[in-house]
């Protein structure tokens, strides 16, 4: 990811509405480094002080974030252990990354490590009723290979078909950009696809 940014520059568009990549950048870094303020990501009461050191660590100089986010989370943050690291920035640092490069107009696919699907599937399964909370439609992801997880249960049902990595995608509400196959009653397909964000 760090050497994505820095390759894209600090004014580069990414999927994430209204932010560019130096803003990604200084989020990856807030998230990491000041959990005081990155519970406002959560929690609506602490929104007012994320924004303030959001706009504090987006002053900082574009090389500075790169090299906070190279260096990883300080000794005291909780993203500093193995464990929490592995729950908790597998499916962030991905999403991300794929933020940058498919805001990019030349971007292509890639291929990636059938270890790595698995766990980027691995975490969809636990969080997927979580992320589909608040579908208008019944919603089933599926691998190609036929395994199946229920995101919400519902009538009518739509299945959305394709590699982990492109479902992950799905799910985090990249629904453009992600590569998969929508099937299932055709108004309820163009419900899921107006759906902003699939409960995160």
């Amino acid at each position: 990811m760090a050497d994505l940014l820095e390759t894209a520059g600090p004014e580069a568009p990414t999927l994430c509405e209204g932010w560019r990549t130096r803003d990604l950048a200084a989020h990856v870094v807030v998230r990491e480094r000041r959990p005081d303020a990155a519970g406002g990501m959560l929690v609506k009461q602490l929104a007012p002080r994320l924004e303030r050191v959001m706009a504090e660590f987006t002053a900082k100089p574009y090389e500075e974030l790169i090299q906070l986010i190279r260096t990883g989370p300080p000794r005291f943050s909780p993203f500093n252990l193995k464990q929490v690291d592995e729950m908790s920035n597998i499916v962030e640092f991905y999403v991300h990354t794929e933020d940058v490069r498919r805001a990019q107009p030349d971007w292509s696919p890639r291929e990636l490590d059938p270890v790595f699907q698995n766990a980027l599937w691995s975490r969809l399964e636990r969080t997927a009723r979580l992320m589909g909370r608040s579908v208008p439609t019944g919603l089933v992801l599926r691998r190609p290979d036929g395994q199946t997880v229920v995101a919400h249960r519902g009538t009518p049902v739509v299945t959305v078909t394709g590699e982990p990595s492109e479902l992950v995608l799905f799910a985090y509400g990249r629904q453009s950009a992600a590569k998969v196959d929508l099937d299932g009653d055709a108004d309820a397909i163009t419900k899921l696809r107006e759906t902003k964000q699939l409960g995160i």
